[in-house]
């Protein structure tokens, strides 16, 4: 039975959908519950700041899984390929003596030469993804292990740490705060202007780009969200993008992996949403047949996809080595299953044809949370990881559900 679906942008991201209020909601629930059993310790600036750090590589990853997804593949080599790319960044760095920039794009031409041969099996041999990229999990895992001879590089120029663990200057300075008994020459408690003038820039951002968003709609006579959906909408995303910058002005400012994360997320946003070839991987995801007759190009398509989710993951390699200022063979260990997760939480179907970058990221978000708050609370390793695959498993079952419930199956 042929399935009906727009083929040529099912799902395009307009205004914002009942299922990101749900997921919006399911997040301030959960960061609710977990700052009640902390006993407030989850919203620290400090655990901020570390949620912000320690899930950048999700975020990354998981932006291009959900192209992937979204096109009706998986890619099981992500975390696989971190390590080996990681190991070969900080060969580089430290025994080739290259210069850090060059050795980042030797990161994200690595990823694209791996994702191009990927790509090649999947797009013109046939092989599904589900295979390819298990045989580069193993392949992949096996030479990060044979270049770093099972061990650790470490050791990195604080060039390239500052990358995944360190923060912007305070430029404009600081206001507030109080002498340190300890030392009376630094201030507790003192606020980054820089960063509160970021956050402020990024809501004036966000209002404008919705604004001209509902024009070109009214101009096209095309339905739109009210406008009190829309205050409403950025009246709370705009409190949450403030009350984030006012917690990271307080610890030590915006961090450098924060305005990465950005630049990934409004990019890819851009060209899912306004781009044809975001409009391909849809249609492709909705109806693959059906985009054939229209003229998409589907090998192209999803060899180029495989290209890109490897830069991606290049980019993610180059973070995680640099958040730990070294390179491990272990580096990467279930990271392909945290993004998936976070693909899937955020609303992306498992089959095809369904996501969005804003739900990918709201998801990805919950699962760090999750990280963080159990962190607190003390929960045992084994048991987050029982509870994550729980989370997994509703949200799985809840995108299923109402599948069913809207007739597509």
């Amino acid at each position: 039975m042929v399935k009906k679906a727009n083929p040529l942008g099912r799902l395009r991201g307009g205004g914002i959908n009942m299922r990101d209020y749900g997921l919006l909601g399911a997040l301030v629930a959960i960061v609710l519950f977990f700052q009640w059993k902390t006993g407030g310790k989850l919203l620290y600036s400090g655990n901020v700041n570390n949620l912000i750090l320690q899930n950048a590589y999700v975020v990354i990853l998981a932006v291009g899984m959900v192209m992937v997804i979204i096109a009706g593949h998986i890619d099981l080599s992500v975390g696989s390929l971190v390590a080996m790319i990681g190991a070969v960044v900080a060969i580089a760095i430290m025994y080739w003596h290259v210069p850090v920039p060059i050795a980042i794009l030797y990161a994200l031409a690595i990823g694209a030469i791996v994702g191009a041969w990927q790509g090649f099996w999947i797009a013109y041999v046939g092989i599904p993804a589900f295979i390819v990229t298990l045989a580069g999990m193993l392949m992949f895992r096996g030479l990060a292990i044979v270049f770093l001879t099972g061990g650790t590089i470490g050791g990195m120029p604080e060039s390239f740490v500052s990358i995944g663990a360190r923060w912007m200057p305070h430029w404009f300075g600081t206001f507030g705060g109080s002498p340190d008994p300890t030392d009376p020459t630094k201030l507790v408690g003192a606020k980054d202007i820089l960063t509160i003038v970021i956050g402020i820039a990024a809501i004036v951002a966000m209002v404008i780009a919705g604004l001209r968003a509902r024009g070109k709609l009214k101009a096209r006579g095309l339905p739109r969200p009210s406008t009190a959906s829309f205050a409403v909408r950025n009246t709370v995303i705009g409190s949450f993008i403030f009350y984030v910058a006012w917690l990271l002005a307080g610890h030590k400012g915006t961090p450098y992996i924060l305005l990465v994360l950005s630049v990934v997320v409004l990019a890819y946003t851009f060209v899912l949403n306004r781009t044809v070839f975001g409009r391909h991987i849809y249609a492709m995801g909705g109806n693959r047949f059906a985009a054939v007759m229209s003229g998409v190009k589907v090998k192209k398509m999803d060899f180029y996809l495989f290209v890109n989710i490897g830069v991606l993951t290049g980019l993610a390699g180059v973070v995680t080595a640099a958040r730990a200022g070294a390179a491990n063979s272990s580096a990467g260990m279930w990271m392909e299953l945290d993004a998936i997760a976070a693909c899937f939480i955020g609303g992306a179907s498992v089959h095809g044809g369904v996501g969005r970058i804003s739900g990918t990221v709201t998801g990805a978000l919950i699962m760090g949370v999750l990280n963080q708050g159990l962190s607190i609370m003390g929960v045992d390793a084994a048991w987050q990881q029982v509870i994550k695959g729980l989370v997994l498993l509703l949200a799985v079952a809840f995108d299923i559900t109402n599948r069913r419930r809207a007739g597509d199956q």
